[in-house]
């Protein structure tokens, strides 16, 4: 999508079999993103409940939009507006 630096970050840990399905289908789509491990960085993590009101993973923004969780981005990709979303968020970004 990008030659530059990702425009998809997935606050995630280790263990969460959530946060390996969102992995999963990003890296299916080629999809490049950005991990925050926020079990090993407990800053991280009061960063990710502070953009998104919420304390459970995966968080998933596209560039500084929040998607959700696991949940909002398989629903997208159900939808077939996971790669419109995610060409939108990489124009915006061009357009800056």
């Amino acid at each position: 999508m990008s030659a530059g630096k990702p425009i998809v970050t997935v606050y995630s840990t280790p263990l969460c079999g959530f946060c390996s399905a969102a992995k999963r289908l990003l890296d299916q789509k080629g999809v490049a993103y950005t991990e925050i491990d926020v079990q090993r960085d407990a800053s991280k993590r009061e960063e990710m409940i502070e953009r998104t009101g919420r304390q459970t993973v995966p968080q998933i923004f596209f560039g500084d939009r929040h998607i959700g969780g696991f949940d909002e981005l398989n629903a997208l990709e159900r939808s077939g507006e996971l790669q419109k979303a995610l060409a939108a968020e990489f124009q915006t970004l061009q357009t800056k």
